[in-house]
């Protein structure tokens, strides 16, 4: 089983019309979580897991190799790169990369399984 950490990457102090956003600490941490594996969840019941790869101008998210699931369903698609509107994200996780004993991280092809 894989662990997700929770990430606050949408909260209020970032919302599009936030002024000098390249000092902001959420700008910081966004930063930090560049090529990072994300679980995005949506209003319309999808998750999506993917490379996190930056986001544009208005917040709108970009995954690369992305899965696309729908809760309730088992299957998946592959969908590659997307680019998620920030209005309908509703949960953002980032994947924990645990370390092995000799202290490289984990490949995080482990996430699927």
């Amino acid at each position: 089983m894989t662990s997700f950490e929770s990430s606050s990457l949408l909260s209020s102090s970032m919302s599009p019309s936030s002024t000098d956003q390249s000092t902001s600490p959420s700008i910081t941490a966004l930063k930090s979580l560049l090529t990072t594996t994300l679980r995005i969840t949506t209003t319309d019941n999808r998750v999506f897991i993917g490379t996190f790869m930056g986001t544009d101008q208005l917040l709108n998210i970009i995954l690369v190799n992305t899965e696309e699931y729908i809760l309730g369903n088992e299957t998946s698609r592959f969908v590659g790169q997307v680019m998620l509107p920030w209005r309908l994200v509703l949960h953002v996780e980032a994947f924990n990369q645990q370390s092995t004993p000799n202290g490289k991280a984990k490949d995080d092809k482990s996430l699927y399984i």
